[in-house]
């Protein structure tokens, strides 16, 4: 089993930065990647920020030039740096590992609330 606990969520203003962690824990030994995804009232889940164990990266448009994600692999957490917040990136997000075996499979964070006011 794959524990993940985020934290860092919050209220902010709009142009304000917020940062996200997420920390795993358990069977991770086929760990590939860990990222962001986000779920605003009504919308569909959709991918934030992802980075493999190599390093590479990959955004969402809406948030390029705004957020960065990073990962501490010793310490087995991934990291969303958010700037420039906007209204329209208040959602729940949830912390996103993806491990490798005969196939792709996932473990989700409970999810922490982003709120960003006009």
């Amino acid at each position: 089993q794959v524990q993940l606990v985020e934290s860092g969520g919050g209220l902010v203003q709009a142009g304000g930065s917020l940062r996200l962690s997420c920390a795993a824990s358990g069977s991770i030994f086929r760990l590939d990647a860990m990222g962001w995804y986000r779920q605003a009232p009504g919308k569909q889940r959709e991918l934030v920020a992802i980075m493999a164990n190599g390093g590479s990266t990959n955004y969402a448009d809406s948030v390029k030039g705004r957020f960065t994600i990073s990962r501490d692999n010793a310490k087995n957490t991934v990291y969303l740096q958010m700037n420039s917040l906007k209204p329209e990136d208040t959602a729940v997000y949830y912390c996103n590992a993806r491990f490798m075996g005969t196939t792709y499979y996932n473990y989700w964070g409970q999810g922490t609330q982003v709120t960003v006011s006009s």
